[in-house]
């Protein structure tokens, strides 16, 4: 019954940001949530519009998840197999419902079917069809192997979404591992994904300009200074950032 209560709850707000055509208001293309999204305040600084009230979904979220609609309208996942590295509570049940064979992974959680180092997976050659890791690559100094890993797993022309958080114009890799940033051992630039092209046939990029921007798909963010904590991130004009999400294709 409370279940209820809160389903019809968001139903009404969202009829009645629509009705009355209130502003800022945006469409979650997860959960189909209508209405303002809540601002974060990680310690990186405050994202406003960033989080969806409904799904917990953030901007690379929703963009991540119109991607990957575009890249499957083309070729019907329910018969294919997918390994979700670190899986987002907002995409389990969706994928799961969706690819026939589904299995999650990640190398600390505990809630995953396998634990895997993505450099080393144990996984046979040619296993899965579809592979997903969303900001994994910036925890791995040897992001090299891990990528090798993925194109060695998948099938023949199997596809791989792989985003990192683009931070600046260039990459800047650290020593060590910041844990003011959730460990981090890099800060992905634009020029991150060319990394991609040396391991798979084909890599595409979507950016949050290649959809509606009903969606809030973009980082609100003032990157100019960053905390002490964070010393190697360069600062970045503006306060409004796309996100690019790789597509990789083997």
């Amino acid at each position: 019954m409370e279940a209820c209560k809160i389903v019809w709850c968001w139903k009404l707000n969202s009829f009645l940001y629509r009705i009355f055509k209130i502003k800022n208001c945006y469409l979650c293309p997860i959960c189909a949530y209508y209405g303002h999204f809540k601002t974060v305040k990680p310690e990186t600084g405050k994202r406003k519009n960033a989080r969806c009230p409904k799904c917990g979904s953030l901007e690379r979220h929703r963009l991540q998840y119109l991607v990957f609609k575009d890249v499957i309208k083309k070729i019907g996942p329910n018969k294919m197999s997918m390994l979700h590295f670190a899986p987002e509570d907002c995409f389990r049940n969706i994928f799961k419902n969706m690819f026939e064979v589904y299995v999650t992974a990640d190398i600390d959680a505990v809630n995953v079917d396998k634990k895997e180092d993505l450099t080393k997976l144990s996984i046979s050659d040619s296993t899965f069809d579809f592979i997903y890791a969303s900001h994994v690559l910036e925890h791995i100094k040897d992001d090299m192997s891990a990528l090798s890993e993925i194109k060695r797993v998948l099938k023949q022309d199997g596809i791989a979404i792989i985003p990192v958080p683009i931070m600046c114009k260039y990459s800047i890799e650290y020593d060590e591992p910041n844990p003011h940033e959730c460990f981090h051992v890099r800060c992905p630039g634009e020029d991150y994904y060319e990394r991609y092209k040396d391991v798979f046939a084909k890599v595409h990029l979507y950016k949050s300009t290649d959809f509606d921007e009903k969606y809030q798909l973009y980082i609100y963010e003032n990157r100019r200074t960053w905390p002490k904590t964070m010393p190697l991130r360069p600062s970045v004009p503006g306060e409004k950032h796309i996100d690019i999400v790789a597509v990789c294709y083997k």
